[in-house]
């Protein structure tokens, strides 16, 4: 049998889902739920934490409680990989008009704030295996956040890996003010003569860490969606790694596979 304060929250989310309670809108105070509820403080409380760990409600303390705005919902197609591709020799008129996120999110350029920051570091044992090079190798590690202007998380967290002297060829690619590049990773390789023949994608969820439910706005019982993304070039060698970490909450992986007909 629920408890009272489940039946609570449930009725309370009922309000929300129906649209009584809209996005934005404060919740009354807790004492009045209370009464209204017929109901103690603590179990209104309760039902209250019940409503935030589902990410239905935000709590600004000193303030209230306020119904939570739906996020931007990203939907991730693979075919974005050609389209990428066939802008990557564009000029750069044509590839500083619109971008991968654009693409996935329906924005425009002017709706995103951007983030990427590089470091070296060695290549990781797993890494390793997967450029095919010695443990230790300098790699270059880039990691990117790309939010909407009126939110404070961003849509994915994405982490991606070069052959630091592979990319060295073309010292704008070691420059973190160089991003957003337009064209994104596919033009930057082509501008070290890199042609990719294909890209394999291997999604996996689990449970977020505590940095990544604090990057991500992630409330209980939410997973983290993780891509690992292998560039392979013309050569059949591996050019790029990339880990993209998405929100379970507001993100749509899509595929569409093309079949031969008979």
């Amino acid at each position: 049998m629920a408890k009272r304060y489940e039946r609570i929250a449930g009725q309370l989310r009922e309000r929300i889902r129906a649209g009584e309670l809209k996005p934005g809108q404060r919740l009354p105070a807790e004492t009045a739920l209370t009464k209204e509820y017929r109901t103690s403080l603590p179990t209104m409380r309760d039902a209250l934490a019940l409503l935030l760990a589902e990410g239905l409600i935000d709590k600004k303390h000193g303030v209230g409680n306020f119904v939570r705005k739906p996020r931007k919902l990203v939907r991730r197609e693979n075919t974005r990989h050609q389209w990428e591709k066939d802008r990557a020799r564009a000029g750069e008129e044509d590839r500083l008009s619109t971008g991968a996120t654009e693409r996935d999110t329906g924005l425009t350029i002017s709706d995103l704030e951007f983030h990427a920051s590089f470091a070296e570091v060695p290549a990781t044992p797993d890494l390793a295996e997967q450029f095919g090079v010695p443990v230790g190798t300098r790699l270059l590690e880039r990691v990117y956040r790309t939010n909407h202007r009126d939110e404070d998380t961003p849509f994915n967290i994405a982490r991606s890996y070069l052959v630091y002297e592979q990319v060295a060829a073309n010292p704008e690619l070691l420059d973190p003010s160089k991003e957003p590049w337009p064209g994104g990773t596919q033009n930057q390789l082509h501008t070290i003569g890199i042609e990719l023949d294909r890209v394999v994608e291997r999604v996996t969820a689990r449970p977020p860490t505590v940095e990544e439910s604090e990057d991500l706005g992630l409330h209980g019982g939410i997973a983290v969606v993780v891509l690992r993304k292998t560039s392979i070039d013309t050569d059949g060698r591996v050019v790029e790694v990339s880990d993209v970490t998405l929100p379970g909450d507001r993100t749509e992986l899509i595929f569409t596979t093309p079949l031969a007909r008979w």
